[in-house]
């Protein structure tokens, strides 16, 4: 049997390269540095037992967000795994709370999260297996989620011009594989048996 270790290395080579590439040439056009807006930690949510990330803002309005997010399942809960996520979402309502407190009720976005390790493949081998016949990737995922949160004018709030704002937020999300599975087995399984929750703080400096 032929090894696959190299063809893996190259996917995943090529799989960072391409991050890299589409990273660089984003933030160029829209004129912004490298630096981020935001720094964010996340518990749960599909994306890690526990994640760290940084994010950055990509309208003029503060709406959207885009984040590049690492997150990590220890052991003792099911690992060892290690996932690489990009996020975007946008929001698109908004309410005041006073002064200092925004609240964002509804937040739709999309995300894509890739396992790292050799165990994990975007495409099945079909030495193994019929084309077709796993349809769905090992290593990456496609989600929805729809979040909600709550902004803190630190600044003001605290008088403290280092950290401009501070988010809670929660986040529940489904992947392509969970609503499959749904559709498949509507009989079995609720709507609400797909989606899992993640909560997380954002910083912005």
């Amino acid at each position: 049997m032929e090894n696959s270790t190299p063809k893996l290395l190259n996917i995943k080579y090529l799989l960072c390269a391409a991050v890299l590439l589409f990273y660089t040439s984003a933030f160029a056009q829209l004129g912004k540095t490298l630096t981020p807006d935001v720094v964010l930690v996340q518990y749960a949510g599909s994306i890690g037992y526990g994640s760290i990330g940084a994010g950055y803002d990509v309208f003029k309005n503060k709406r959207g967000n885009l984040d590049f997010v690492y997150g990590y399942v220890p052991r003792s809960k099911g690992g060892i795994l290690h996932i690489i996520t990009t996020k975007f979402a946008y929001r698109p309502f908004k309410i005041n709370l006073g002064e200092n407190f925004t609240l964002y009720p509804v937040n739709p976005g999309v995300f894509f999260s890739y396992h790292l390790g050799d165990e994990f493949a975007l495409s099945r081998d079909h030495e193994y297996f019929e084309k077709g016949y796993y349809w769905w990737s090992t290593a990456l995922r496609s989600h929805l989620s729809f979040s909600n949160e709550l902004k803190i004018n630190t600044a003001e709030l605290l008088h403290d011009k280092g950290i401009k704002n501070v988010s809670l937020y929660s986040e529940f999300n489904t992947n392509d594989l969970y609503l499959v599975s749904w559709y498949k087995n509507q009989e079995t399984m609720s709507i609400t048996d797909i989606f899992k929750v993640g909560v997380g703080v954002r910083m912005a400096f």
